[in-house]
């Protein structure tokens, strides 16, 4: 029977149907069984089938199939968690939870261990990368970093002293991080060697939403009241004209992520999903989900043909 449910959303999907809804382009509405918000997702292997995605609640889903279907996973923690990183290297995998909860597992999530953390770890794990067999890099939400090669029993700490409260924190595939303090009014960034942060004033009197790396060596930046911005290439300073994509409505993007370095998504609010096929240049809404009823919190990409929004109440969007 199950075997069946796959090969039927299988069909549903490649002839354009979701779970709950019907979508002419490319994105489709799974719900799942929770009223979680969801805000991280990964997979563990290079065929991207096997996955995992977390949220509040202590929420952790599997899928096996690609993220056609999800299995719910209950941890049994004493208390109430709420999850906001997930990471893997084949079967070595992490989870990052507030307060302050790390989880460790090394046969591909059958089991969990928790990791003990300092009561004097500055602020609560925010982001975690898997590194590779007993190495992983923890970044907090007072952007302090951390490594460990012995699988977390001991910890090296990367920076002299946290940057503060931090409104979002993203990190680069070749370990940059970039940070959005809580407030919105700087940004700061940090490279694999340097000692301390570097602060960067916003250019802008728009408060800053989000910001990354992308991988035309720019940076983005989300501003209040739906304002875009890319860096000139290869600097962090420099920026090119701000955007003020009628499409927004005045709504602030949450999120950007680039299908290649041509299409770029952007997604915000009351069901807000922009897409813009010239490198940022020019942006549409896209019609077709604007009745999901969610806020679309990320966009994740783990290659052009596969990507995912994770959303408010369960909802899952799916791009296949």
């Amino acid at each position: 029977m199950k075997v069946l449910l796959k090969l039927f959303l299988a069909v549903l999907l490649t002839f354009g149907v979701g779970v709950k809804a019907v979508f002419a382009a490319d994105w489709y509405l799974i719900q799942l069984p929770t009223k979680a918000s969801l805000l991280d997702i990964t997979f563990q292997d290079e065929q991207l089938q096997h996955g995992w995605l977390v949220g509040t609640d202590a929420t952790l889903f599997e899928t096996k199939d690609g993220g056609l279907t999800w299995e719910q996973r209950n941890l049994k923690l004493e208390g109430l968690y709420r999850f906001v990183s997930v990471s893997f290297q084949g079967n070595e995998g992490w989870i990052a939870g507030k307060p302050a909860l790390l989880l460790h597992t090394l046969d591909g999530g059958k089991s969990w261990t928790r990791v003990g953390l300092s009561a004097k770890l500055p602020g609560d794990p925010q982001m975690i990368t898997a590194l590779g067999p007993n190495r992983a890099e923890m970044a907090t939400d007072l952007g302090a970093i951390y490594q460990t090669q012995d699988g977390g029993r001991t910890w090296k700490a990367l920076v002299k002293q946290a940057v503060g409260a931090v409104r979002n924190l993203n990190r680069s595939p070749d370990g940059r991080y970039i940070a959005v303090s809580a407030k919105g009014n700087f940004y700061s960034t940090w490279s694999p060697g340097d000692d301390a942060w570097t602060q960067h004033n916003r250019n802008s009197s728009r408060r800053v939403q989000n910001m990354g790396f992308g991988p035309d060596q720019r940076v983005w930046m989300l501003n209040r009241g739906g304002q875009i911005q890319f860096s000139k290439p290869a600097t962090l300073e420099e920026w090119e004209k701000p955007l003020f994509p009628k499409a927004t409505e005045g709504y602030g993007m949450l999120d950007l992520a680039y299908q290649d370095e041509q299409h770029i998504w952007a997604s915000g609010g009351s069901s807000h999903l922009l897409y813009s096929e010239d490198g940022g240049k020019t942006w549409e809404r896209v019609e077709n989900v604007r009745h999901v009823g969610a806020n679309f919190y990320s966009i994740d990409f783990f290659r052009p043909d596969r990507g995912f929004i994770l959303c408010q109440d369960g909802k899952l969007l799916v791009y296949r």
